[in-house]
């Protein structure tokens, strides 16, 4: 159906007009019992008429006059950008079967029922049905996802801090904590969590944590875990040395609810403009970030995390399985329990 679909409407991006749009949604409509009754999302033609319209976070359209379609949910948060129209009409469909909350294996199974390049394009995630999709074949709660839950209690940091170097080379662990202000004395002793914690029977600790670091690395990554950190001169350019090439932060705010995910490659934060993403906007079946934008490797994992693990029902657990299936991000799960980690005070407290 998508190629039919393009074959008779697809007429050329800088013809796709409103009346083109309707007409083919139209047309696509009535092919599927599924989208009866669904009409075309509203369109607007400018920001100022977008910005006037009712308030929701309902699909709606923004034409430019190049032909470009632009899908917003709310006035501001774009979620793709296109020229195509197939594309539209899919993302239409797709946004349309999404929102019934039947969740993603139905929603898969009711857009390879009107066809089935369109159950594989939901299925992998992405704007479009190529590359092999393969399930995931793992526990997915011991890479990086066991942590999730604790984490947005602000257990064991409210901080997450990975940072990875070029290929072939890795990010020492003891200079990255050292440099951010760990206590030399207890680096060098090779400190773990636990004896942290075994002083005083663990009641120096409880009143010291915020002033505590664990650190170490897990496959290409070098982790930095923390709840603040010293307010001192940083030395910018022994940190350039250590050759980051990648890092990623992840904060977790409990008391006001607030998650967020930033993440940068060289100079650039990969973000499509957003800016620090917070984790909230996340929901079950719906693409968190632009549909193909920087950040869409991270749909297509969330995807296959939600499709291969239908039993988690944290997102926080599938994000962050996400995470380690694109990124490669892990933390040792052993590790911390044993408090085996590594660990350390600031050096002097985070206000010396």
């Amino acid at each position: 159906m998508a190629d039919a679909v393009s074959a008779l409407f697809y007429i050329g991006a800088m013809e796709i007009t409103e009346q083109v749009l309707a007409e083919a949604w139209q047309r696509t409509a009535a092919r599927h019992a599924a989208l009866d009754g669904v009409g075309l999302p509203p369109v607007a033609h400018s920001e100022e008429e977008l910005e006037r319209a009712e308030e929701s976070d309902r699909l709606r359209l923004l034409l430019d006059e190049d032909g470009t379609v632009r899908g917003r949910h709310g006035p501001y948060r774009e979620v793709f950008v296109t020229r195509d129209l197939e594309q539209v009409l899919y993302l239409i469909a797709e946004d349309a079967v999404c929102r019934r909350g039947d969740g993603p294996e139905r929603s898969a199974d009711a857009l390879e029922r009107m066809d089935p390049a369109w159950g594989r394009r939901f299925r992998s995630g992405g704007l479009d049905d190529t590359g092999t999709i393969e399930a995931c074949g793992r526990d997915p709660l011991e890479g990086l996802a066991w942590i999730a839950g604790s984490w947005r209690g602000q257990t064991p940091y409210t901080t997450l801090s990975f940072v990875r170097a070029a290929p072939g080379r890795t990010v020492d662990a003891e200079r990255l904590a050292l440099l951010r202000g760990a206590d030399p004395a207890q680096v060098s002793a090779g400190t773990r969590l636990k004896d942290l914690q075994a002083v005083d029977g663990g009641r120096t600790h409880w009143d010291r944590e915020w002033e505590s670091c664990c650190f170490g690395q897990a496959g290409e990554w070098t982790y930095l875990l923390y709840h603040e950190t010293p307010h001192r001169p940083f030395d910018r350019e022994a940190y350039a040395a250590l050759g980051i090439e990648e890092s990623v932060r992840l904060t977790a705010t409990s008391a006001k609810a607030i998650y967020t995910f930033d993440y940068t490659r060289g100079d650039h934060r990969v973000d499509d403009d957003w800016g620090v993403l917070e984790l909230i906007w996340y929901e079950r079946g719906h693409a968190p970030y632009l549909r193909g934008g920087e950040l869409d490797f991270l749909n297509r994992a969330v995807r296959r995390a939600e499709l291969d693990h239908p039993e988690l029902t944290n997102t926080f657990e599938l994000y962050f399985h996400a995470l380690e299936d694109s990124l490669g991000l892990r933390l040792p799960r052993q590790d911390f329990a044993e408090g085996e980690v590594r660990a350390a005070y600031w050096a002097g407290g985070p206000d010396a």
